[in-house]
């Protein structure tokens, strides 16, 4: 990707990074801006696509139900499989162009 793609992707609202799709690596789309800033997804037309209402009320019941679970789980996920340790050092570049570093500054 050349640094003219980047800027012309950061317009458009997704950077292009790497996902897990099962144990393989695939290409997916981090969302840079709209309600979906930040949100991980398969196409990038999705990033400023209008949200589902219905899924996202089912997703909340899901998750205030099974929540605990559902963080235990993927956390064993992220923590064990090699695929996502092998995602972690490819999507480095990604991570910084999305949310840069705040400088901190010393008071004395």
């Amino acid at each position: 990707m050349t640094f003219d793609e980047i800027l012309e992707a950061l317009d458009e609202g997704y950077v292009q990074i790497s996902g897990r799709s099962g144990n393989k690596i695939v290409r997916k789309y981090r969302c840079t801006s709209g309600a979906r800033r930040g949100r991980i997804v398969a196409k990038p037309g999705t990033c400023s696509a209008p949200k589902n209402v219905g899924s996202s009320v089912n997703i909340k019941k899901a998750k205030r139900k099974k929540g605990r679970q559902m963080g235990i789980k993927s956390a064993r996920t992220k923590r064990a499989t090699k695929t996502t340790k092998r995602l972690g050092k490819l999507n480095v570049h990604s991570r910084s162009r999305l949310k840069p570093r705040k400088k901190t500054s010393r008071r004395k």
